[in-house]
């Protein structure tokens, strides 16, 4: 009977420290690291405004805005590729198992795989759409930000 209330503790221990547990971990982390990078950032304009040194005003951007736009639509051209196959291969798993197996007894894993499959290429082609729609719309900036770069080296 005690065994029986220990395991049920923890059987439901694992999904709460999951998803309630590990998401508010990770949150914390990344503001310790924010942190500790404006702390360090802070320190060292105070000595250099102690010496007298000339002070940079690009020291303190924030350096999450320095990918270029075409570096953004590569990352959205990578995200439509995984996604994209990653629907393709679970309705692949999907219609195997329905020609395969008997639908009486694996109705709901069918249904669920298809339609995780589903949702996995609709995310997939909507990213291929907004690679393609935002190369054709950006292409003036990406020209004018690649003139920026060769110019600035």
């Amino acid at each position: 009977m005690v065994y029986k209330l220990i395991a049920e503790f923890f059987q439901a221990l694992i999904p709460i420290s999951i998803c309630v547990v590990l998401p508010a971990l990770i949150v914390w982390l990344i503001g310790r690291v924010k942190q500790n990078e404006t702390n360090r950032k802070a320190e060292i304009m105070l000595k250099a405004l102690d010496n007298g040194a000339k002070i940079d005003s690009d020291f303190f951007k924030s350096q999450s805005n320095s990918k270029t736009i075409k570096e953004r639509l590569l990352g959205r051209l990578t995200g439509a590729c995984v996604t994209g196959l990653l629907g393709v291969a679970v309705l692949s798993v999907a219609i195997y198992m329905g020609c395969t197996l008997d639908w009486s007894k694996n109705d709901d894993v069918i249904i669920m795989t298809t339609l995780l499959g589903g949702i996995l290429l609709a995310v997939g082609v909507a990213l291929f759409i907004v690679y393609f729609s935002g190369k054709k719309m950006l292409a003036k900036e990406i020209a004018a930000e690649e003139k920026q770069i060769v110019e600035g080296k």
